[in-house]
Protein backbone atom coordinates (compact mmCIF):
# COMPACT_ATOMS: atom_id res chain seq x y z
CA UNK A 1 0.00 0.00 0.00
CA UNK A 2 1.32 3.43 -0.94
CA UNK A 3 1.58 5.99 1.86
CA UNK A 4 0.00 8.54 -0.48
CA UNK A 5 -3.27 6.68 -0.03
CA UNK A 6 -3.34 8.17 3.48
CA UNK A 7 -3.24 11.70 2.08
CA UNK A 8 -6.23 14.06 2.16
CA UNK A 9 -6.76 17.81 2.01
CA UNK A 10 -6.88 19.26 5.53
CA UNK A 11 -7.60 23.00 5.64
CA UNK A 12 -5.56 24.74 8.37
CA UNK A 13 -8.72 26.23 9.84
CA UNK A 14 -10.07 22.71 10.51
CA UNK A 15 -7.25 21.97 12.99
CA UNK A 16 -8.41 22.77 16.53
CA UNK A 17 -6.22 25.23 18.42
CA UNK A 18 -7.89 24.80 21.80
CA UNK A 19 -10.12 22.24 23.51
CA UNK A 20 -13.84 22.69 24.04
CA UNK A 21 -15.21 23.16 27.54
CA UNK A 22 -16.47 21.08 29.13
CA UNK A 23 -14.40 18.37 27.52
CA UNK A 24 -17.37 16.04 26.95
CA UNK A 25 -19.03 18.65 24.71
CA UNK A 26 -16.71 17.67 21.86
CA UNK A 27 -18.66 16.57 18.81
CA UNK A 28 -18.87 12.85 18.06
CA UNK A 29 -19.34 11.42 14.57
CA UNK A 30 -20.98 8.00 14.96
CA UNK A 31 -20.71 5.67 11.96
CA UNK A 32 -23.56 3.25 11.40
CA UNK A 33 -22.07 1.66 8.28
CA UNK A 34 -23.49 3.90 5.53
CA UNK A 35 -24.13 7.61 5.02
CA UNK A 36 -27.79 7.36 6.01
CA UNK A 37 -26.83 5.97 9.41
CA UNK A 38 -24.15 8.52 10.34
CA UNK A 39 -25.12 10.36 13.52
CA UNK A 40 -23.84 13.72 14.77
CA UNK A 41 -23.69 13.50 18.56
CA UNK A 42 -21.57 14.67 21.51
CA UNK A 43 -19.10 12.69 23.58
CA UNK A 44 -21.42 13.15 26.55
CA UNK A 45 -23.80 10.78 24.69
CA UNK A 46 -21.29 7.92 24.78
CA UNK A 47 -23.01 5.94 27.60
CA UNK A 48 -26.20 5.82 25.51
CA UNK A 49 -24.33 4.83 22.35
CA UNK A 50 -22.59 1.81 23.87
CA UNK A 51 -24.27 -1.35 25.16
CA UNK A 52 -24.51 -2.96 28.60
CA UNK A 53 -21.71 -5.50 28.87
CA UNK A 54 -19.31 -3.47 26.71
CA UNK A 55 -15.86 -2.71 28.12
CA UNK A 56 -14.18 0.64 27.52
CA UNK A 57 -10.39 0.31 27.68
CA UNK A 58 -8.41 3.49 28.36
CA UNK A 59 -4.73 4.37 28.26
CA UNK A 60 -4.12 5.96 31.67
CA UNK A 61 -0.63 7.25 30.90
CA UNK A 62 0.18 10.81 32.00
CA UNK A 63 2.01 13.28 29.76
CA UNK A 64 5.35 14.07 31.36
CA UNK A 65 6.71 17.63 31.37
CA UNK A 66 8.98 16.38 28.63
CA UNK A 67 10.11 19.61 26.90
CA UNK A 68 13.29 21.28 28.14
CA UNK A 69 14.76 24.66 27.18
CA UNK A 70 18.51 24.53 27.85
CA UNK A 71 21.71 26.21 26.65
CA UNK A 72 25.07 25.07 25.33
CA UNK A 73 28.27 26.27 27.02
CA UNK A 74 28.57 28.74 24.12
CA UNK A 75 25.19 30.22 25.04
CA UNK A 76 23.22 28.77 22.14
CA UNK A 77 19.62 27.81 22.88
CA UNK A 78 18.64 24.13 22.62
CA UNK A 79 15.21 22.52 22.88
CA UNK A 80 15.04 18.91 24.07
CA UNK A 81 11.92 16.76 23.84
CA UNK A 82 12.38 13.65 25.96
CA UNK A 83 10.37 10.97 24.16
CA UNK A 84 10.83 8.12 26.68
CA UNK A 85 10.47 9.74 30.11
CA UNK A 86 11.07 7.43 33.03
CA UNK A 87 12.94 6.72 36.29
CA UNK A 88 16.29 5.88 34.68
CA UNK A 89 19.15 8.41 34.30
CA UNK A 90 19.00 8.05 30.51
CA UNK A 91 16.29 8.38 27.85
CA UNK A 92 15.68 8.98 24.17
CA UNK A 93 15.06 12.52 22.98
CA UNK A 94 14.67 14.80 19.99
CA UNK A 95 17.10 17.73 20.05
CA UNK A 96 16.80 21.00 18.13
CA UNK A 97 18.83 22.32 16.42
CA UNK A 98 20.32 18.82 16.25
CA UNK A 99 23.17 19.58 13.85
CA UNK A 100 24.57 22.18 16.22
CA UNK A 101 24.62 19.81 19.19
CA UNK A 102 27.45 17.32 18.61
CA UNK A 103 27.68 14.09 20.64
CA UNK A 104 29.00 14.70 24.13
CA UNK A 105 27.59 18.21 24.42
CA UNK A 106 26.64 19.13 27.99
CA UNK A 107 23.60 21.38 28.30
CA UNK A 108 22.91 23.82 31.11
CA UNK A 109 19.81 25.18 32.82
CA UNK A 110 19.04 28.86 33.45
CA UNK A 111 21.10 28.76 36.67
CA UNK A 112 24.18 27.58 34.80
CA UNK A 113 24.14 24.00 36.11
CA UNK A 114 25.26 21.18 33.86
CA UNK A 115 22.08 19.10 33.72
CA UNK A 116 22.06 16.97 30.55
CA UNK A 117 24.57 15.22 28.29
CA UNK A 118 23.57 14.55 24.68
CA UNK A 119 24.77 11.41 22.92
CA UNK A 120 25.09 10.43 19.29
CA UNK A 121 22.15 10.54 16.88
CA UNK A 122 20.37 7.43 15.62
CA UNK A 123 19.62 7.27 11.87
CA UNK A 124 16.10 8.61 12.52
CA UNK A 125 17.39 11.56 14.54
CA UNK A 126 16.74 10.30 18.06
CA UNK A 127 19.44 11.08 20.62
CA UNK A 128 20.40 9.37 23.85
CA UNK A 129 20.46 11.87 26.72
CA UNK A 130 21.67 11.43 30.31
CA UNK A 131 20.73 13.45 33.39
CA UNK A 132 23.77 14.84 35.22
CA UNK A 133 22.48 16.81 38.21
CA UNK A 134 19.42 14.67 38.95
CA UNK A 135 18.99 11.04 39.91
CA UNK A 136 16.74 10.37 36.92
CA UNK A 137 15.30 11.88 33.78
CA UNK A 138 11.92 12.08 35.55
CA UNK A 139 13.42 14.16 38.37
CA UNK A 140 15.03 16.49 35.84
CA UNK A 141 11.74 16.94 33.98
CA UNK A 142 9.79 17.50 37.19
CA UNK A 143 12.05 20.44 38.02
CA UNK A 144 12.74 22.01 34.63
CA UNK A 145 10.35 20.60 32.05
CA UNK A 146 7.07 21.74 30.56
CA UNK A 147 4.22 19.70 29.11
CA UNK A 148 4.73 19.59 25.32
CA UNK A 149 1.86 20.44 23.00
CA UNK A 150 1.66 19.29 19.37
CA UNK A 151 3.62 21.59 17.02
CA UNK A 152 0.46 22.71 15.21
CA UNK A 153 -1.01 24.25 18.38
CA UNK A 154 -0.18 27.92 18.16
CA UNK A 155 -1.56 29.28 21.43
CA UNK A 156 -1.12 28.52 25.15
CA UNK A 157 -3.32 25.81 26.68
CA UNK A 158 -3.52 24.98 30.42
CA UNK A 159 -1.28 21.92 30.96
CA UNK A 160 -4.07 20.12 32.85
CA UNK A 161 -6.20 20.23 29.71
CA UNK A 162 -3.65 18.09 27.90
CA UNK A 163 -4.14 15.27 30.43
CA UNK A 164 -6.96 12.76 30.73
CA UNK A 165 -8.98 12.89 33.96
CA UNK A 166 -7.70 9.40 34.82
CA UNK A 167 -4.00 9.99 34.00
CA UNK A 168 -1.57 8.23 36.35
CA UNK A 169 2.13 7.62 35.72
CA UNK A 170 4.06 10.16 33.56
CA UNK A 171 5.28 7.76 30.88
CA UNK A 172 4.40 9.71 27.71
CA UNK A 173 5.62 12.60 25.62
CA UNK A 174 2.15 13.13 24.09
CA UNK A 175 -1.43 12.62 25.23
CA UNK A 176 -3.76 9.74 24.33
CA UNK A 177 -6.03 12.32 22.76
CA UNK A 178 -9.28 10.34 22.44
CA UNK A 179 -9.30 10.07 26.22
CA UNK A 180 -9.13 13.86 26.61
CA UNK A 181 -12.89 13.94 25.87
CA UNK A 182 -13.90 11.71 28.77
CA UNK A 183 -15.09 13.58 31.86
CA UNK A 184 -16.01 12.33 35.31
CA UNK A 185 -19.64 12.67 34.24
CA UNK A 186 -19.14 10.44 31.20
CA UNK A 187 -17.25 7.85 33.25
CA UNK A 188 -20.07 7.84 35.78
CA UNK A 189 -22.61 7.47 32.98
CA UNK A 190 -20.75 4.47 31.60
CA UNK A 191 -20.87 2.76 34.99
CA UNK A 192 -24.58 3.48 35.40
CA UNK A 193 -25.24 2.03 31.94
CA UNK A 194 -23.50 -1.24 32.76
CA UNK A 195 -20.44 -0.50 30.69
CA UNK A 196 -17.13 -1.53 32.23
CA UNK A 197 -13.95 0.53 32.36
CA UNK A 198 -10.45 -0.95 32.38
CA UNK A 199 -7.00 0.69 32.19
CA UNK A 200 -3.74 -0.09 30.47
CA UNK A 201 -0.57 1.92 30.02
CA UNK A 202 1.27 2.60 26.78
CA UNK A 203 3.99 5.24 26.92
CA UNK A 204 3.45 7.43 23.86
CA UNK A 205 6.67 8.44 22.15
CA UNK A 206 7.93 9.49 18.73
CA UNK A 207 6.81 6.11 17.36
CA UNK A 208 3.18 7.25 17.60
CA UNK A 209 3.37 10.85 16.51
CA UNK A 210 6.07 10.81 13.81
CA UNK A 211 4.62 11.10 10.25
CA UNK A 212 5.18 8.26 7.80
CA UNK A 213 7.82 9.35 5.31
CA UNK A 214 8.38 6.10 3.40
CA UNK A 215 6.64 5.81 0.02
CA UNK A 216 5.30 2.36 0.91
CA UNK A 217 3.71 1.52 4.26
CA UNK A 218 5.63 -1.75 4.26
CA UNK A 219 8.88 0.24 4.51
CA UNK A 220 7.85 2.29 7.54
CA UNK A 221 9.57 1.36 10.81
CA UNK A 222 7.15 2.02 13.65
CA UNK A 223 9.61 2.12 16.52
CA UNK A 224 8.84 0.64 19.92
CA UNK A 225 6.90 1.89 22.93
CA UNK A 226 6.65 0.38 26.39
CA UNK A 227 3.26 -1.01 27.38
CA UNK A 228 1.63 -2.82 30.30
CA UNK A 229 -1.83 -4.41 30.32
CA UNK A 230 -2.99 -5.45 33.83
CA UNK A 231 -4.14 -9.08 34.09
CA UNK A 232 -7.57 -7.87 35.23
CA UNK A 233 -7.94 -5.74 32.11
CA UNK A 234 -7.01 -8.62 29.84
CA UNK A 235 -9.41 -10.97 31.61
CA UNK A 236 -12.21 -8.39 31.36
CA UNK A 237 -11.62 -8.12 27.59
CA UNK A 238 -12.26 -11.83 27.27
CA UNK A 239 -15.54 -11.54 29.16
CA UNK A 240 -16.86 -8.35 27.54
CA UNK A 241 -19.71 -8.19 25.07
CA UNK A 242 -17.57 -5.81 22.99
CA UNK A 243 -14.17 -4.24 23.61
CA UNK A 244 -14.29 -0.48 23.03
CA UNK A 245 -10.78 0.96 22.69
CA UNK A 246 -10.50 4.60 23.71
CA UNK A 247 -7.81 5.71 21.29
CA UNK A 248 -5.37 4.09 18.91
CA UNK A 249 -2.75 3.52 21.60
CA UNK A 250 -5.19 1.33 23.54
CA UNK A 251 -5.75 -0.64 20.33
CA UNK A 252 -2.02 -1.15 19.81
CA UNK A 253 -1.47 -2.37 23.37
CA UNK A 254 -4.38 -4.81 23.25
CA UNK A 255 -3.52 -6.17 19.83
CA UNK A 256 0.13 -6.55 20.87
CA UNK A 257 -0.90 -8.77 23.77
CA UNK A 258 -3.09 -10.81 21.43
CA UNK A 259 -0.19 -11.25 19.00
CA UNK A 260 2.57 -11.99 21.53
CA UNK A 261 0.89 -13.31 24.66
CA UNK A 262 2.93 -10.84 26.74
CA UNK A 263 1.00 -8.55 29.08
CA UNK A 264 3.93 -6.14 29.33
CA UNK A 265 6.94 -5.28 27.26
CA UNK A 266 7.86 -3.18 24.25
CA UNK A 267 5.54 -2.90 21.25
CA UNK A 268 6.63 -2.08 17.73
CA UNK A 269 3.30 -3.17 16.24
CA UNK A 270 2.46 -1.18 13.11
CA UNK A 271 -1.21 -1.77 12.28
CA UNK A 272 -1.87 -1.21 8.59
CA UNK A 273 -4.35 -2.55 6.01
CA UNK A 274 -5.12 -5.39 5.88
CA UNK A 275 -5.04 -6.34 9.56
CA UNK A 276 -6.99 -9.03 11.43
CA UNK A 277 -8.01 -7.43 14.72
CA UNK A 278 -8.18 -9.99 17.51
CA UNK A 279 -9.52 -7.92 20.42
CA UNK A 280 -10.87 -4.51 19.43
CA UNK A 281 -14.52 -4.27 18.31
CA UNK A 282 -15.24 -0.54 18.61
CA UNK A 283 -12.92 2.47 18.43
CA UNK A 284 -13.30 5.97 19.86
CA UNK A 285 -10.70 8.16 18.19
CA UNK A 286 -9.92 11.71 17.09
CA UNK A 287 -9.53 12.90 13.50
CA UNK A 288 -5.89 12.37 12.58
CA UNK A 289 -3.30 14.12 10.45
CA UNK A 290 -2.59 12.94 6.88
CA UNK A 291 0.11 10.28 6.41
CA UNK A 292 0.13 9.38 10.11
CA UNK A 293 0.34 5.92 11.66
CA UNK A 294 -2.85 6.78 13.57
CA UNK A 295 -4.80 7.33 10.35
CA UNK A 296 -3.24 4.14 9.00
CA UNK A 297 -4.67 2.19 11.96
CA UNK A 298 -8.12 3.69 11.32
CA UNK A 299 -7.89 2.66 7.65
CA UNK A 300 -7.12 -0.89 8.78
CA UNK A 301 -10.10 -0.81 11.14
CA UNK A 302 -12.86 0.52 8.85
CA UNK A 303 -11.31 0.09 5.41
CA UNK A 304 -11.66 2.68 2.67
CA UNK A 305 -14.75 4.07 4.41
CA UNK A 306 -12.40 6.25 6.49
CA UNK A 307 -12.15 8.63 3.54
CA UNK A 308 -15.91 9.15 3.29
CA UNK A 309 -16.16 9.66 7.06
CA UNK A 310 -13.44 12.32 6.93
CA UNK A 311 -15.23 14.02 4.02
CA UNK A 312 -18.44 14.13 6.08
CA UNK A 313 -16.53 15.47 9.08
CA UNK A 314 -14.88 18.27 7.08
CA UNK A 315 -18.14 19.20 5.37
CA UNK A 316 -19.90 19.28 8.78
CA UNK A 317 -17.31 21.47 10.50
CA UNK A 318 -15.71 18.92 12.79
CA UNK A 319 -12.42 19.94 14.39
CA UNK A 320 -9.31 17.87 13.67
CA UNK A 321 -6.18 17.13 15.71
CA UNK A 322 -5.36 16.57 19.36
CA UNK A 323 -7.89 19.13 20.65
CA UNK A 324 -10.46 18.35 17.98
CA UNK A 325 -13.61 16.27 17.91
CA UNK A 326 -14.00 12.49 17.87
CA UNK A 327 -15.55 9.62 15.98
CA UNK A 328 -17.01 6.29 17.11
CA UNK A 329 -16.59 3.44 14.63
CA UNK A 330 -17.15 -0.31 14.67
CA UNK A 331 -15.68 -3.14 12.66
CA UNK A 332 -18.19 -4.38 10.07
Amino acid sequence: MQTGELEYALPPEAVAQEPVEPRHDARLLVDGGNDDEVQHRRVRDLPALLRPGDLAVVNDTRVAPARLHLTKPTGGQVEVLVTTPGPAPGAEALVRPGRRVPPGTVLRDAAGRDVLRVGAADPDGRRQVTALAHRSISALLDELGEVPLPPYIGRPVPPARYQTVYARRPTSAAAPTAGLHLSAEVLGGLAEAGIGLAPLDLGISVATFRPITADRLEDHVMGSERYAVPPGTWAACGEARRVVAVGTTAVRALETVAATGDLAGSSGLFIRPPYAFAVTDVLLTNFHMPRSSLLCLLAAFVGERWRRLYEIALQSGYRFGSFGDAMLVSRF
